[in-house]
């Protein structure tokens, strides 16, 4: 693949606060760096909404939290 092809990740979460943070971090660790990583919450009700605000805050701009 070369770095003219732009790739979107999504990972959807629903009370996975305990695991979110790993994935965020997997994805974040690819040698490749043309891509956006997207999260989207579904209304969780463990604390997965601190998790995603702190790697929101802590990450660079490929990350957006929805």
């Amino acid at each position: 693949m070369t770095k003219d092809h732009f790739v979107s990740v999504i990972i959807p979460n629903y009370n996975y606060a305990h695991y979110v943070g790993d994935a965020i971090e997997s994805v974040m660790a690819q040698t490749y760096d043309n891509f956006e990583l997207i999260v989207v919450d579904n209304g969780s009700t463990d604390n997965s909404k601190q998790v995603l605000e702190e790697f929101e805050n802590n990450c660079s701009p490929q990350l957006r939290v929805i």
